[in-house]
This record gives C-alpha cells, structure tokens and sequence, in this order.
C-alpha cells in the first residue's frame, strides 16, 4: 500500500516540475487524499522518531542547521526548503523515499508552522521538540502572541520525550512548566541578552535575564563579513565561523546545539556540522550576478527584519533592496513595518536604496519617515533587483530584503539568471 502512496506523490511532483511549479504541498495533498494514514505509518518506523523544529522566527535555518548536525551520525529526512504544513511534510516523504518503496532514514527533523503543528500532533506525536521563540507574526493569521504561546503549548504537551526551549523567552519557558516530556533548555549569555530582544522588550520593556541553567549557551558573537561566535556546548566552548549570517543564526545554532545534545552527539561533532551548515533556502543565500554578489534575506515580522537589518553593517551593501508583498503567505496587513527601525542601520550603511513589490510604494514612505531617502521604486522584483545590481561596480554587494512570496519570485529569477538549480 504504501508503495503505491509513494508512487502517487512521485508522479504528482513530476508533473508539477514538467510545468514548472514547485510542488511542496500539492503531492502531499493528493497521498493524504487517497491514503491519508500514510504519513502516521511512515514517520513510525523511524528509529530516533521525529524532531518537530517551531517558533516564530528561525525555523527553516534551525532546521537546517540540526539536520546538517545529525546527518553526521544519522540517517536524516528533513523538509528544510520550508514545506512547513502537513502537506509539506508529506511531500519530504515522498521525495526522500525510493521508487522501491524505502525511506531511507533513521530520524525526522521537521519545520512545522506553529499552527499546523498541533495538526501534526494528531498524525505523530514527536519525541523531541525544539521550541525558538514567540514574536508577533502576520496578526491577521494568528491574533496575539499569546495566541501563538497557546498552540506551542499543546505541541510540546504531545511531545513524548525531550523539549528543548529558549530560556530567554518567558513565554516558552512557562510552556515548559509541568510537562511529562524532558526539558532543557539555551539560551545566550547575560552580556549579549539585549541584542535579542523578546516582543516586550522590543517595545521598552526591561530586558530580563534568565536564571535557568542552559546545556547550550551563546557566550560570545561578532559580526562582519563572516558571523563569528562561541558556544558553550556542555561543559566545552567552541569557536564556530558560521556560513548562515547574522545574529539570529547564532541564537539559531544555540539550539540547533542544544536539541543535538539530546541525541548524545558530543561537542565537537556538534560544532563541526554547524559549521558545515549552509545558508537554508532564501536566508541568506547569496548570487553571484554578473560580478556582484546578490545576497537574499526573507523577512516577515518586526523582530526578523530588525535581526536581519543588523547583517547590513557587516555586508556594507552598495545597494539595498527592500522588496515586500501582500500575498496571503505574506500576511495581508503590512502595518508591522512601521514597527521596524530602519534609520539607525540603513542610514550611512545601505548604500543606494530600492524598494519593490506590490507594496513597493508604502515601503518607500515608511522609509521617507526615517528620513531615508529612496533612489528608485519599482513594483517589478525581478526589473527592479537587476536594475540595483547593474548600478552598482562588479565586486560589490546587494542586500534584498523581501518577504515570503516576493522571496520565491525573487530566488526563481535569481536562479534563472545564474544558473543556480531551483530548490
């Protein structure tokens, strides 16, 4: 039977590429369909069982970043192109197991959606379960925060064996409490606490500072044209160069660390695959556009694009692109830019600024109001990123910024026009 489900899903992706779509959910929906008890069966007979990786921010490079830490020691699936519903879940399966009817595997480390998570949850109760962080995120979608803390909650109450939480966050350390699950937990150190902002202190609030004792902890980072940082691995430290930039990545990797203890890999080992991690699909990937480096970064929420901003002072781009839609996947209310601090990163550091997408214009007056001025607005992404990188001299580096959907349009041209294949 479920040869047959595997057929299907195949079948069904190869009629997708053959028309050109990408197809990370549509063969999920049609096995789901026709053989809906597949996926339970499947992810059942993975020996280590199924790491669910959830949160606001970071998911899809955390995943990454701990499927690359395993597949040192393990057998790994894994939906890091960022399929994060079910149906994208069931489509990794698909694609990762043999015409033969095989999937190859020994551990699941799978993104999931905050939301569909608990969906997940009826069709596999994980075994462990990293939890990243709780940020407001497309309110139009989820509501509140708390509303986002509530669904983590029934996600890490299913979890049957190993919960590691960010510390920092005292959303998710008061899921933690009462859980039958084991927990531990990251977390950075007090020195660098405030360069990771929760959403209160985001908007004044006092930075908190965690007493919690972390298995893995962030005790040093540097940022410039490489992302430099140092873990507390246990009881050893660890000098990792990261590939994936930014701050964010570094609190990334903390977990990523931290769920990888879980699984007794040793420090070593554990650094070795983060610094072997490349930058996951649209973070931070990076083009090479008839001599000028094109370096991609999504962004969707007021702590994200705040995150995100920050690699601006390392990279000194000689044009910025900020490109944002309205797509559904994207949120439909775009009033969280005006939560975001551009001046204080762009002012100086962003060299020439363009602004795209279908919002391309209230982009540019939100900028217009931090007293930035914009050089070009362009509804056309591809016209527009192309137009910004033949400005600029070969050497030099554009940053786009761009949320989800704009991010996809963008990686396809991107790929088009640098023969880089299409994920």
């Amino acid at each position: 039977m479920d040869i047959l489900a595997i057929w299907l899903g195949k079948l069904t992706l190869l009629a997708l590429r053959a028309v050109g779509r990408r197809g990370t959910a549509l063969p999920g929906l049609v096995v789901e369909k026709v053989f809906p008890k597949f996926l339970a069966r499947r992810l059942a007979t993975l020996p280590l069982g199924v790491v669910v990786v959830t949160g606001t921010n970071g998911k899809t490079t955390t995943t990454k970043m701990v499927a690359t830490v395993l597949a040192q020691r393990h057998r790994v699936l894994t939906n890091d192109t960022g399929g994060n519903f079910v149906r994208g879940v069931l489509t990794a399966v698909v694609q990762q197991s043999s015409w033969l009817g095989r999937t190859p595997a020994d551990v699941a480390v799978l993104e999931l959606d905050e939301a569909h998570a608990v969906r997940f949850c009826q069709v596999h109760q994980p075994e462990r379960l990293l939890l990243l962080n709780v940020l407001r995120d497309q309110l139009d979608r989820f509501g509140e925060i708390d509303t986002t803390a509530q669904l983590l909650a029934k996600v890490a109450a299913r979890t049957t064996r190993h919960v590691v939480v960010n510390r920092d966050d005292p959303r998710l350390v008061a899921v933690a409490a009462g859980l039958a699950a084991e927990v531990s937990y990251f977390g950075v150190a007090p020195a660098l606490r405030e360069q990771f902002p929760t959403d209160e202190e985001m908007y004044g609030g006092d930075v908190r500072f965690s007493e919690l004792k972390a298995s893995v902890e962030l005790l040093a980072l540097e940022l410039g044209e490489t992302t430099e940082l140092t873990l507390r691995i246990g009881d050893t430290e660890e000098a990792i160069t990261l590939q994936a930039e930014g701050a964010h990545n570094a609190q990334n990797a903390a977990g990523a660390a931290a769920l990888a203890l879980t699984l007794d890999l040793d420090a070593a080992t554990i650094a070795d695959g983060l610094r072997a991690v490349q930058p996951a699909f649209g973070r931070g990937q990076s083009f090479d556009l008839d001599g000028r480096r094109v370096v991609l970064q999504l962004v969707k929420n007021p702590a994200g694009f705040r995150q995100s901003l920050r690699t601006v002072t390392g990279l000194r781009p000689a044009a910025t692109v900020i490109a944002i839609n309205d797509d559904y996947a994207d949120g439909r209310d775009m009033s969280w830019l005006w939560d975001v601090e551009f001046a204080s990163v762009l002012a100086g550091a962003s060299g020439r600024l363009v602004t795209s997408g279908t919002r391309a214009a209230d982009m540019a007056l939100r900028l217009h109001y931090d007293g930035l001025v914009v050089e070009k607005v362009d509804t056309d992404l591809g016209r527009a990123v192309q137009q910004a990188a033949a400005a600029v001299a070969p050497g030099e580096t554009v940053v786009v910024f761009s949320t989800y959907t704009a991010m996809w349009q963008l990686h396809q041209v991107l790929a088009k026009l640098t023969g880089v294949a299409v994920g």
